[in-house]
């Protein structure tokens, strides 16, 4: 990891309920999150973020967010948010053999039409030297109404924020995928 170790530093008195939830929910707090509490104003706005697509009336299915959430990690070389990502889209009913098979969606026959052109979307989202074509946004449009398509672009655009950060700042897996197994 390119920062100290964040464990070795208290949490701000506003962050520990965080920190509880997320002990409860996979047995231990995130590194990651714990490396964005460093600076306590940019967790609770990454947090805030985070929990809005989250939120019970999302349009997008929970297990298509992290489905799509892997394959953007995969992208940024992000170990750490393929792991927490690929296990989130087991525990929502997606498989982690299909969450550590999205990056052959297009060839994979666990993957429905839906799931393939967010897959894509993001894929040219996330490619410095893609651009989003005609073809590309009708293929949307059949599948996604508009505040869908704007949540997808959000979570596409949020989770290259978070896979970029935690990849250049080396931010090591947590053998989460290996909990579910």
């Amino acid at each position: 990891m390119r920062v100290s170790d964040p464990t070795s530093r208290p949490l701000h008195w506003l962050l520990r309920p965080f920190f509880r939830r997320q002990r409860r929910r996979f047995g231990t707090e995130l590194l990651a999150a714990r490396v964005w509490a460093t600076v306590p104003p940019l967790y609770l706005a990454l947090a805030g973020f985070h929990a809005a697509f989250e939120r019970r009336r999302s349009p997008l299915p929970p297990a298509l967010r992290s489905l799509v959430q892997v394959r953007v990690s995969q992208i940024n070389h992000c170990p750490f948010c393929i792991d927490l990502n690929a296990a989130l889209a087991a525990e929502r009913g997606a498989g982690l053999d299909k969450a550590l098979a999205v990056a052959e969606w297009r060839s994979h026959p666990g993957f429905d039409a839906r799931e393939r052109t967010a897959l894509e979307y993001a894929e040219v989202m996330t490619q410095t030297d893609a651009q989003v074509d005609d073809a590309l946004a009708a293929r949307l449009r059949a599948h996604f109404d508009e505040p869908a398509l704007i949540e997808l672009t959000a979570l596409v655009a949020f989770q290259n924020l978070s896979s970029k950060f935690n990849a250049a700042l080396d931010i090591p897996p947590q053998g989460l995928c290996a909990r579910r197994r």
